[in-house]
C-alpha cells in the first residue's frame, strides 16, 4: 500500500469507520483536503477496501483525481 504509506509520510491520514448513514467508509486526506472517500461494498473485505483506497490515493497523486463515493462525486 505504497500510496497510503506516502500519504501518511507526508502528514496525511486515513480513517475507517461509520459515516452515517454509511456503515463503513474509508477516507484519506492530505494536510489540506480529502483525497478519497470510499464506502465498503456488500461482501467487500476490509483488506479489499484498503486496496481500493490505496489505488484512489494513487489516482490523486498521479492525476489530481479525487474519488468520492461517500458524497456522490
Amino acid at each position: 500500500m505504497k500510496n497510503i504509506d506516502a500519504l501518511i509520510a507526508d502528514g496525511g491520514d486515513i480513517t475507517i469507520g461509520a459515516i452515517y448513514p454509511i456503515e463503513c467508509a474509508a477516507t484519506a486526506a492530505d494536510s489540506h483536503n480529502t483525497v478519497a472517500a470510499l464506502f465498503r461494498r456488500d461482501g467487500e473485505t476490509l483488506s479489499a477496501l484498503l486496496k481500493r483506497l490505496d489505488k484512489a490515493v494513487g489516482l490523486f497523486y498521479e492525476h489530481d483525481e479525487i474519488i468520492d463515493e461517500v458524497n456522490g462525486n
